[in-house]
């Protein structure tokens, strides 16, 4: 017995020893009071054979079902130089694959103008293209390639039921870096921005996730893997380039606005824009309405309509004389269109957001304050194919 103490006492002074001269010997992290290092443990846990967590897992799923139905787009614009000489620009962009025929959905402003559009697939395999519809509203197009073989494409989800803080996925070619995912959230919907045509486009996906020049016209995701928008644009800082970096606030065209656009290409092979025939009005409001004796409220004086449309098979006035008010020479006498689908009108620009959420055939309610007293008028929108 006594020979066991001894042993044992043997051992602890030697540890302590070791312990006190050889810092890295794992006795003395043991025996060592824990305030004395703020931590139990020195060296670090490592787990082996854990695999990915369950976000990482779906990233990994969601990329690898979609990266290649996603596209590398050239466009060749021609441009004179400012001694008139003609020289070719290149622009880079995405777009993605919605069959395995080759239909590829992107943005106008990626190939507007552009003489030669030409598509890189994932295999590095390029095809020319083809525009079959553009939408300059919604800055929209549909371009085809032929490859002669099945193509892998993705799946269009439903933009109608998103909700902010859901997570997104954004694939695409930022600055040409092929097949690049980010990830981030539905920052904000309804948002509305002035695309490069001037036209204002509504109803966008705000999102947080990474989105650079290159981006535009790739599909934006949802955590099942479809397809609920296109990046279209975004909010940046200035890079070493002159290109605008992310900030973290892009925009998205939602996927249902584009949905609307196929059947119509599917069932009248193009794709239109709807048509009132309101050439032109001005908003009065305040002393510049009572002068014109109209509701000081205010609304959209009409000024102009064009011949043979549907404003003008609706029975829309538009003005009867010509007046000066003040510094303005107007015209007097049209319709004040005080309201739209029952929406008072509150700015220069209502007419051409109203129009912006409708499609050809359908009908738009105006109200309307003509000889002193406000009446409604539907009007059956008319169809304009859109060109190149």
């Amino acid at each position: 017995m006594k020979r066991r103490v001894l042993w044992l006492t043997l051992a602890i002074v030697a540890g302590f020893w070791l312990g006190t001269n050889h810092g890295n010997w794992k006795l003395r992290s043991l025996v060592e009071p824990i305030s004395s290092r703020g931590r139990l443990w020195s060296d670090p846990v490592t787990a082996h054979g854990a695999g990915y967590e369950a976000d990482e897992q779906n990233n990994i799923d969601i990329y690898k079902n979609n990266h290649l139905a996603t596209v590398n787009i050239t466009s060749v614009v021609y441009q004179r130089d400012f001694f008139f000489q003609v020289y070719p620009q290149k622009g880079i962009g995405s777009g993605f694959l919605i069959n395995e025929d080759g239909e590829i959905l992107t943005n106008n402003h990626v190939i507007s103008g552009s003489k030669n559009i030409t598509v890189t697939l994932s295999d590095k395999k390029q095809y020319p293209a083809t525009v079959l519809g553009i939408d300059r509203r919604s800055d929209l197009a549909l371009i085809k390639i032929k490859a002669n073989r099945k193509l892998p494409f993705v799946h269009l989800g439903d933009s109608d039921t998103l909700v902010v803080g859901q997570k997104v996925l954004a694939i695409g070619n930022p600055f040409g870096l092929e097949g690049t995912l980010t990830t981030g959230i539905v920052s904000s919907l309804g948002r509305s921005l002035q695309n490069e045509d001037g036209n204002t486009m509504e109803g966008l996906i705000q999102t947080d996730a990474a989105i650079n020049p290159g981006n535009s016209g790739g599909p934006l995701l949802d955590s099942r893997g479809n397809v609920i928008g296109i990046n279209t644009a975004i909010y940046g800082s200035q890079t070493a380039s002159g290109e605008a970096g992310s900030i973290g606030i892009g925009f998205a065209l939602p996927i249902n606005r584009a949905k609307e656009k196929l059947e119509e290409y599917r069932a009248t092979g193009q794709i239109s824009h709807p048509v009132l025939g309101v050439s032109q009005t001005l908003f009065v409001q305040g002393d510049l309405a009572e002068a014109l004796s109209l509701p000081t409220n205010g609304g959209l004086l009409i000024e102009g309509i064009e011949s043979g449309s549907p404003a003008e098979a609706a029975g829309l006035h538009g003005p009867t004389r010509m007046v000066i008010v003040g510094m303005y020479r107007l015209g007097a006498g049209g319709d004040l269109i005080v309201a739209i689908d029952g929406a008072p009108v509150s700015s220069q620009d209502a007419l051409r957001k109203a129009l912006n959420l409708k499609r050809p055939g359908e009908v738009m309610e105006l109200t309307i304050f003509r000889g002193g007293r406000t009446m409604k008028v539907k009007v059956t929108l008319g169809s304009a194919p859109e060109t190149l």
